[in-house]
């Protein structure tokens, strides 16, 4: 079997655009003609996507960054793109999930001796994934230049040299000091690290790209690594799902103004908040992250409840807010609320978890505002599903999630999926809440609820809209990057 060309992508920090840059890699060699497959081996996110365990029926989690790679190279997604998820519980621990399973749940410190463990499932699924490949691109995490977490890294440097993968390092210049991170990695690296990057890029530059060269040649004479390129801002990348909280506390500080305000509380541990994406592609609609602290807009047409990866500390910290007293007032003045996963099980009466899944609180008073209760169950749902209106629109979608939900409400569900009913709705309609993740991308569903809001929605085509941002920043890519030496860089 031939080894496929593999080239890794690592940045002088967190958010500095490399998933964006991965996918656009991906659509340009896949446009070329190469079976092209994104890898990263450790991502921290609770926007989780489904993807297929080879050789099963089955799904499992991976970081829906990896997912939108995938699409990117035409291809479905599969476990092994991102064999080691964690899932933030807390501020200082994570559910751990193992080639789309969950292997268990550590606080930090606990991790760091785990680490080394996982190295070999890491390989294994980088290998699985370049077997049907020409070119693996891979993404790493956070920072090389964290050194202190050097010992067992399979994020960056450990795995990159365990696996012999080349890298390129990726500097942000519009959060400034752009020669400083890159000198600085270089300087602060072993010497074996050191050595596997063959030389950077400069990403997010705004103007004339050529008053950088002065600086593109004062890395190189401090690191010897040579530039290969200068990508400017990529405009098409805010049409792009984000990859976790970190572009999160950006959306919310930014946002398109407009008549029609969709409330976002933002929770602590909020998750797959990309299904908040086709609201943001719409025009005329803001959708407004509300952060703790802030009260629920009173101009809001529909509050949003997204997922959660602890549904019982974020109700009780919702309630801490005081946005329950928002909330009610908001349905009392004709409002819409919808609950997605998390959020519908916080819309019921009661949140029941016995056996202590989420933690050491065993219960809690939901919203009222569905007559349901939620009970936690230790085993998750994972799984694309085939889903419908009740009227028979098709929808779609796909379910990760702990708990079941049962109550009168019930009796009016949102959706039936695989054909069984799924969610509840208050008797007056203003009110649901479903288990099933991408609802909102079904065109003509989105397009008839606003509608029934009173906005008048656009013909959006928002899978059509993803596909063209792809397309844009691998256009991008093509002009400013030299593609020709990054493939030569992943040969070797």
């Amino acid at each position: 079997m031939t080894k496929p060309l593999a080239l890794m992508l690592q940045g002088t920090g967190s958010d500095v655009g490399k998933t964006v840059l991965v996918a656009g890699l991906c659509r340009l060699f896949a446009r070329r003609g190469l079976r092209v497959r994104p890898f990263k081996p450790q991502n921290m996110s609770n926007n989780a996507a489904v993807a297929a365990i080879p050789g099963t029926s089955e799904g499992g989690e991976i970081g829906r960054a990896q997912w939108l790679q995938a699409l990117a190279c035409g291809v479905a997604p599969t476990v092994h793109m991102n064999p080691v998820l964690l899932k933030p519980q807390s501020e200082t621990g994570s559910q751990i999930v193992v080639q789309g399973k969950v292997f268990g749940s550590a606080k930090g410190r606990d991790y760091q001796r785990l680490k080394p463990q996982l190295l070999d499932r890491v390989l294994e699924s980088f290998a699985i994934t370049g077997a049907d490949a020409d070119l693996v691109i891979v993404e790493g995490a956070g920072s090389p230049a964290e050194v202190n977490l050097r010992a067992g890294d399979i994020a960056n440097m450990g795995f990159a040299t365990a696996a012999s993968v080349p890298v390129v390092l990726v500097g942000d210049i519009d959060r400034g000091g752009v020669i400083a991170s890159l000198v600085g990695t270089h300087t602060i690296l072993p010497d074996a690290d050191r050595a596997m990057i063959r030389g950077f890029l400069i990403n997010k530059f705004r103007g004339d790209p050529t008053l950088f060269d002065d600086g593109l040649a004062i890395v190189t004479r401090h690191t010897g690594w040579p530039s290969l390129g200068v990508v400017p801002w990529l405009a098409d990348a805010a049409r792009l799902p984000a990859e976790d909280s970190v572009a999160l506390e950006r959306l919310s500080a930014s946002g398109t103004a407009g008549r029609f305000v969709v409330a976002v509380p933002q929770l602590d541990r909020i998750a797959n908040f990309d299904d908040l994406d086709p609201f943001r592609a719409e025009p005329g609609i803001e959708v407004r992250f509300v952060r703790p602290g802030e009260r629920l807009p009173v101009e809001a047409r529909l509050v949003l409840i997204p997922g959660s990866k602890s549904t019982i500390g974020d109700l009780l910290a919702f309630r801490r807010n005081g946005w329950d007293a928002d909330l009610h007032q908001h349905v009392a003045h004709g409002g819409a609320v919808v609950g997605l996963c998390g959020g519908y099980q916080m819309l019921g009466r009661r949140v029941l978890d016995p056996d202590g899944v989420e933690g050491e609180v065993r219960a809690a008073d939901g919203l009222g505002l569905l007559d349901v209760e939620t009970v936690m169950a230790g085993e998750k749902t994972v799984r694309e599903v085939v889903a419908a209106t009740p009227a028979g629109e098709a929808l779609h979608g796909y379910e990760i999630h702990m708990g079941r939900t049962a109550g009168p409400d019930c009796a009016r569900p949102v959706a039936l999926v695989d054909g069984v009913p799924d969610g509840a709705a208050s008797v007056d309609g203003r009110v649901f809440g479903t288990y099933l993740h991408g609802l909102f991308t079904a065109d003509g569903f989105r397009r008839r609820f606003l509608q029934g809001l009173g906005h008048a929605a656009g013909e959006i085509d928002y899978r059509a809209g993803i596909e063209a941002a792809l397309d844009g920043v691998a256009d991008e890519l093509e002009r400013h990057l030299d593609a020709e030496r990054l493939l030569s860089i992943a040969g070797g």
